[in-house]
């Protein structure tokens, strides 16, 4: 067996271990199961059947198919992959992307491409269009002439013209796969694949690369926790929390008594001299009263 289908999921950049940066494409290629064996015997030739995904809308012929490989649903894509034998192969199988490709393997990617609608030949076929002197206003982008005149007296069929552009089976050849995480069931493809976001690939292995020339991906290690930090933990667990509290507590009752202390001192030095200067001006009255008297007597 040497290829799987899969959903294309993410296309991004990754670094190598040299510090290469490189564009690769997420593959998940999960829910891979045999639904079919094919026999020399019955059918000239042999082949593992394979269903990807899940759909709801189905017809009886593939929910038979279905029934008959024990699932409880309808696989969305149906595929045949040609094997020399199919010993080891049985209908429910799952078939998991870690025991097919590891990383280093050279694959061809099958895909729908993305649908661009109806174009012109300039840009479906990249034709340079018509002169524009000479009077030509209005056939710039025109085809031009078609085919010839009395033989063959028609238009060949294939004839490079406007039309709907995209939405054709392409396969990227030779590309390499970077990376396989058998927990998520995902192949890292360096390089860009056909398709939309979502759309179904088929994934071909076609050889390998010598170990020599291949590079690893770049991974970030986790971080280990610092040798301190279960001492600084031990640290303050060895202070009860009511200890803290109690001493808080009396902390602020002290600062509190200290600001009351000063308060009333300040206090009291104002009331003094509040009476002081209250005092005064009575006492100075009470002095002139007395000159003014004995100078009258004298």
């Amino acid at each position: 067996m040497n290829t799987l289908f899969g959903t294309k999921a993410q296309q991004t950049q990754r670094f190598l271990e040299d510090g290469t940066r490189i564009p690769v494409t997420l593959v998940m290629a999960n829910d891979n199961v045999v639904i079919g064996l094919k026999n020399l015997d019955r059918d000239k030739y042999t082949a593992v059947k394979l269903g990807f995904g899940k759909t709801k809308k189905t017809t009886k012929a593939l929910f038979g198919e279905a029934k008959t490989a024990n699932l409880d649903y309808v696989p969305q894509v149906l595929g045949e992959v040609r094997v020399e034998n199919t010993e080891g192969f049985e209908l429910g199988l799952a078939l998991n992307v870690e025991d097919i490709f590891k990383a280093g393997d050279i694959v061809d990617v099958t895909g729908t491409s993305k649908g661009k609608g109806f174009a012109s030949g300039i840009k479906r076929y990249n034709f340079k269009g018509g002169p524009k002197t000479h009077g030509q206003s209005d056939r710039h982008r025109a085809p031009g002439s078609i085919g010839s005149g009395t033989t063959p007296g028609r238009v060949y069929k294939g004839k490079r013209m406007a039309g709907n552009m995209g939405k054709d089976t392409v396969t990227v050849k030779n590309l390499m796969i970077i990376d396989v995480n058998s927990t998520d069931k995902t192949l890292l493809i360096k390089g860009l694949v056909p398709g939309i976001l979502k759309g179904v690939i088929k994934v071909t292995k076609v050889g390998e690369t010598k170990e020599k020339n291949f590079i690893p991906l770049f991974k970030l290690e986790e971080s280990t926790p610092a040798p301190h930090t279960e001492e600084v933990i031990e640290d303050v667990s060895v202070t009860p929390s009511e200890t803290i509290v109690e001493e808080v507590k009396e902390k602020t009752i002290t600062e509190e008594v200290t600001a009351t202390a000063e308060a009333g001192e300040k206090e009291n030095v104002d009331e003094a001299v509040t009476e002081a200067s209250d005092v005064q001006p009575e006492e100075v009255q009470e002095n002139s009263d007395e000159t003014k008297e004995e100078q009258n007597n004298g």
